[in-house]
């Protein structure tokens, strides 16, 4: 998408339904977008102006004593993150900062993260961001606003349109506002680091690990090591959060059965916060960057395809089932991303790239006929004309 759009930054609920309501009669298609951060991923869309919820913010409602957060779509990550930390509270899913992946200086928006489905390495033991998504308020493609679950847990009305729209990377509607369930912030934090002699040795470390009952919450594998935290690769890192007494107690009793050294909290939380944001897959400015979900003992089976097609540096987290990787932003070296995807029965995603590698190849994968018949009918029904971030996830769409 370039950078040049004509943009709308309405500050309300209705400045956003009445846009989308004029472009749905006059048939325009509009570009969705909170600040703007992740135009890099997937396909560019097929727009010529933009919608933006950047000045869409403020949080609206938070009750700590009940586990819940509303905000407005457009509200900075970091705003609700602090708001959250001065009551001891965080974001299960962990969301990660992706700024300089996508080369930006500016924060990401919660309707960014809840429409890319985006979570952390904390995905592997409490779920992805739209397992805690508890309410949205959003606007359809004619411009209508519509609601869907609610402000308390126990809440089962409706159709569940949170999860639908998440992760949709608005194509269904414009998420306006996210309720969203948190969690108290576990106040201690160590690693257990474990070097291995290759990827599929450091995957049983992580499966043994997740396995045990010391409520493993991040299980990644860096190939090379990471230099800035004085850990040399192959290395496993198995992490625990929780009370201090615990952490210690946990990592001693990992340490026991597997081996390995025990890094303080310090150390750790710099270090899971670089393994999230995928900063250790050091990928340069003209790098592709593709993501590969498989079953985690296929992760190194994915990594050694893709080192032996194109040289691919490598990032593996979610015990090994997700697969960062980085290269040549070439038609060749993303065939041989799908060809490794699909040998393992697994997806991928183009998470970043050129623009014109972008529009000339899939960028995910090509859904089931039966499913995506289904695709098509649910986007007819929520934007009958086609004007919401068209050709984000697939051409024509």
């Amino acid at each position: 998408m370039s950078a040049a759009l004509d943009t709308e930054a309405p500050d309300t609920e209705a400045g956003v339904a009445a846009i989308v309501a004029a472009a749905a009669a006059a048939r325009e298609p509009l570009s969705i977008e909170g600040n703007g951060t992740k135009r890099a991923l997937l396909r560019p869309v097929q727009a010529a102006r933009a919608l933006s919820l950047r000045n869409l913010t403020g949080i609206t409602l938070h009750r700590p004593q009940e586990l819940i957060l509303s905000a407005w779509a457009g509200t900075p990550l970091p705003e609700i993150e602090a708001a959250l930390a001065g009551h001891g509270q965080h974001l299960i899913a962990e969301p990660p900062d992706l700024s300089a992946l996508f080369g930006t200086d500016r924060p990401a928006t919660l309707g960014g993260v809840v429409a890319t489905n985006l979570s952390g390495p904390r995905r592997i033991a409490w779920g992805a961001m739209r397992d805690h998504v508890m309410g949205i308020r959003a606007v359809d493609g004619r411009g209508e606003v519509f609601r869907s679950g609610g402000r308390v847990l126990k809440n089962v009305t409706g159709l569940d349109l949170c999860k639908l729209l998440t992760g949709s990377h608005g194509t269904l509607g414009v998420l306006t506002e996210i309720t969203l369930k948190v969690l108290p912030a576990p106040p201690a934090v160590g690693t257990l680091a474990v070097p291995v002699r290759d990827l599929a040795a450091g995957v049983a470390v992580l499966s043994a690990g997740l396995g045990s009952p010391y409520g493993v919450s991040g299980a990644a594998l860096l190939p090379a090591g990471a230099a800035d935290f004085g850990l040399s690769g192959p290395v496993a890192l198995l992490r625990i959060e929780e009370f201090s007494e615990f952490v210690a107690y946990r990592l001693r009793r990992l340490r026991e059965e597997l081996g390995g050294t025990v890094l303080d909290e310090a150390t750790s939380r710099p270090l899971w916060r670089a393994v999230g944001d995928a900063g250790l897959l050091r990928a340069a400015a003209a790098d592709a960057v593709w993501r590969v979900s498989v079953q985690p003992t296929a992760g190194p089976t994915v990594a050694a395809a893709l080192r032996q097609a194109f040289g691919a540096r490598l990032l593996l987290d979610w015990g090994g089932g997700l697969v960062w990787a980085a290269g040549p932003a070439t038609p060749k070296a993303h065939a041989a991303v799908m060809a490794a995807a699909a040998a393992s029965r697994g997806g991928f995603t183009l998470f970043r790239a050129p623009e014109p590698l972008r529009a000339a190849v899939a960028v995910l994968p090509e859904e089931p006929a039966p499913l995506a018949a289904i695709g098509r009918r649910v986007k007819a029904a929520l934007d009958p004309q086609g004007v919401l971030n068209p050709g984000r996830m697939r051409a024509g769409l």
